[in-house]
């Protein structure tokens, strides 16, 4: 993958993925997850990008942060999509921590020459109210203060759909193969303005 990636970089859009689980097809096919779905979109549509998926299973915003700085050295994107916080959220880290690890990357991917996304996420409801809705804020105020793009929910309409029991692996967290093309849906509409 990479030697085909530094190829697509000098020559077209590289977009980088650094996610969790989410992000790196955890429990489906490989090729099926939201990210492989771009890439089959991105060779319909005749837009000259390559995808890199650099994310992790149970990686957090700290993960992400500490693994950016030499996936941008070594990719060299025209874009980044951070899809990271879930699982600082269901571990109970500190918001003020993921809010200034997600910012850090923002800005590092900036400096890069990256153009960044940012896909927000949701908690449970049993986290509280409160911590739900701080969750929630953060990302957004990441994206204003970083002039990043923002997806505010990569889950909107599979975890709060109508059919969203149908929607989950048995752990009720990773969502199954069939709602991966909705997720990249609601990624596709905040990126493809940003591509050439």
């Amino acid at each position: 993958m990479p030697s085909r990636a530094v190829g697509a970089a000098r020559d077209g859009q590289l977009i980088l993925v650094v996610g969790d689980s989410l992000s790196s097809e955890y429990g489906l096919a490989r090729g099926s997850g939201w990210v492989a779905l771009l890439e089959q979109r991105l060779a319909r549509e005749k837009i000259a990008a390559t995808v890199v998926n650099a994310s992790i299973s149970g990686d957090t915003t700290s993960g992400g942060r500490s693994r950016l700085p030499a996936l941008l050295v070594q990719h060299k994107p025209t874009h980044v999509i951070l899809e990271l916080g879930g699982n600082d959220a269901l571990r109970g880290l500190p918001l003020a921590m993921s809010e200034d690890n997600l910012r850090t990357m923002a800005r590092t991917a900036k400096a890069a020459g990256a153009r960044v996304l940012i896909a927000g996420m949701q908690v449970p409801p049993n986290y509280g109210k409160r911590y739900g809705e701080d969750f929630i804020a953060l990302f957004g105020r990441v994206a204003r203060a970083e002039g990043a793009a923002l997806v505010p929910f990569l889950l909107a309409g599979v975890a709060d759909g109508p059919d969203a029991d149908e929607m989950f692996q048995p752990d009720r967290i990773h969502p199954k193969a069939q709602a991966h093309p909705r997720m990249l849906d609601n990624v596709w509409g905040v990126l493809k303005p940003l591509l050439r």
